[in-house]
């Protein structure tokens, strides 16, 4: 018997079914909130600011907000159901 078993440490055992491959709930959440229309535009304002300022030589502007408003609606959106589909 291992050592660790007498202190009370739990254990965890795999599925009897390695064959089965593992979806991610939040990245098939994810794909689907995208193509909300609302979503879809804070993406587009993200990449035109980053086409921006790509296409400057010099320049102190960054698109951090546009990412964190993009990145906040999706996650908000993929809130509201990921936790049901965990296990």
């Amino acid at each position: 018997m291992p050592f660790w078993t007498s202190f009370g440490f739990p254990v965890v055992r795999a599925d009897d079914d390695e064959d089965a491959e593992l979806v991610d709930p939040q990245q098939a959440l994810r794909e689907k909130c995208q193509t909300k229309n609302h979503i879809e535009a804070l993406y587009k304002k993200y990449e035109e600011c980053n086409d921006r300022v790509n296409g400057r030589s010099k320049t102190t502007e960054t698109c951090m907000e546009e990412l964190f408003d993009y990145v906040s609606e999706l996650d908000h959106c993929v809130a509201h159901s990921l936790f049901s589909k965990l296990k």
